[in-house]
């Protein structure tokens, strides 16, 4: 199993980023995708997950105005677009696949910068 992500980002404020996540060596629609990512200095902050089969997405309360969740079963890729960007936007973003219990496989982070 395998979770790639693309690579870092920089940006100004008030834009938007959309980063990657290439999943390989299990069937895609079989488990969701979760987002979290990680701003420097703090711990790991969860921001919602997509079911890849049927495309429904949840949202932690904090993001649900600024980010979509997509998921493209032909490429079998996740996507998290984040806009309205500002400086404490500014992480590591992880994509992480959940099963039944636990996250069991990370991507290897995508750092995202927010500076004008």
């Amino acid at each position: 199993v395998q979770l790639v992500q693309s690579g870092a980002e920089l940006r100004n404020p008030g834009a938007s980023v959309k980063v990657s996540c290439k999943a390989s060596g299990y069937t895609f629609t079989s488990y969701y995708i979760a987002w979290v990512r990680q701003a420097p200095g703090q711990g790991l902050e969860w921001m919602g997950r997509i079911d890849p089969e049927h495309g429904g997405a949840k949202y932690a309360h904090k993001f649900q105005d600024r980010v979509t969740f997509t998921a493209d079963t032909s490429t079998n890729t996740a996507y998290v677009e984040l806009s309205s960007l500002r400086s404490e936007d500014t992480a590591v973003y992880y994509c992480t696949r959940k099963n039944e219990t636990a996250y069991d496989y990370w991507g290897q982070g995508t750092q995202v910068t927010v500076s004008s």
